[in-house]
């Protein structure tokens, strides 16, 4: 098997002994997407039952951080659909739950139950219904029970979902834990975002906390992508009246007092809430037009940058 993976592969593929389990590392740097998928797909078929992981230079990947000032403004559910509709914009996108403390992201990609495998001490992302790979707490320890780590140990576990073997990704979506605690400076510190996206809510609370959480990003040097605006505006389904509980425009205020882009607003929609607690991302929908919008700035600015 070895010698019929070096027929189609040759030096791009290292064999690896898990056990009785082969493992095909491949490095596909500088071959185009479907260059890569071609090679992957002729390294499974010399190799059936193979565990193949293809790799890349990390120096081409973005590294997006999703992150708030505060917990309940809707981070987690903002970046699970973020991350999609990247992916689907054709973005090889991969998705690290950072929210240590508090992972969602399993539940919020369809993924509850599931277990990442590892590979010569990496772990390896698993797959999601929505083609964006998951790397979490939440697979890693039991449902319910609580982490109580201190700053060492969640420097560990972040630097373990930040560097799995995310093969061909092109872009990381990070969903950072709410505040500017241990997990965000080893973040900017150790594994230094390409850019960060902030989520606030309307209301001034939000803002301020969501203005500490910049500065955090502004002093160390990690580019502000931009600010959206979550749970901005409620249209009532039954008289079709529209009104804002938590204030309206704040956060576009914000912004441009601050000098950053302001990336857009999502409505407070029970639709959007009760497909997150779900799984199913509200932005893997066709007629999706609020994330994708969102979406398209981000995916601009990282073409820009």
């Amino acid at each position: 098997m070895t010698t019929a993976i070096a027929a189609v592969a040759g030096d791009r593929a290292t064999v690896r002994m898990d056990g009785e389990r082969m493992g095909v590392v491949l490095d596909a740097t500088g071959l185009s997407p479907a260059a890569r998928d071609a090679l992957e797909a002729a390294v499974r078929a010399a190799a059936p039952g193979a565990r193949v992981i293809v790799t890349a230079e990390r120096t081409g990947r973005a590294l997006i951080a999703v992150a708030s000032g505060k917990g309940g403004v809707g981070k987690s559910t903002i970046a699970a659909n973020l991350a999609i509709a990247l992916a689907r914009r054709g973005r090889r996108v991969g998705m690290v739950d950072a929210d240590i403390y508090g992972p969602s992201q399993p539940r919020l990609l369809g993924a509850e139950g599931t277990r990442p495998q590892a590979l010569d001490q990496q772990l390896i992302p698993v797959a999601t219904p929505y083609g964006v790979p998951l790397l979490s707490m939440g697979q890693l320890v039991e449902p319910g029970r609580a982490i109580a780590w201190r700053g060492p140990m969640t420097a560990g576990a972040l630097g373990q979902l930040v560097e799995g073997a995310w093969g061909a990704a092109d872009t990381l979506v990070v969903d950072m834990p709410p505040g500017t605690g241990d997990v965000q400076l080893t973040m900017v510190q150790k594994h230094r975002p390409t850019g960060a996206v902030i989520v606030s809510t309307p209301q001034d609370l939000a803002l301020i906390d969501a203005t500490r959480a910049i500065d955090l990003f502004v002093k160390a040097n990690v580019p502000i992508i931009g600010l959206i605006e979550n749970m901005a505006g409620y249209r009532c389904p039954h008289c079709g009246e529209n009104s804002d509980p938590f204030g309206r425009g704040g956060a576009e205020a914000a912004a441009a007092e601050l000098g950053i882009p302001f990336l857009g607003r999502v409505p407070l929609e029970l639709a959007i809430r009760t497909a997150s607690d779900a799984g199913r991302p509200p932005a893997w929908e066709p007629d999706d037009t609020v994330f994708a919008g969102l979406a398209t700035r981000v995916a601009e600015w990282l073409a820009a940058r």
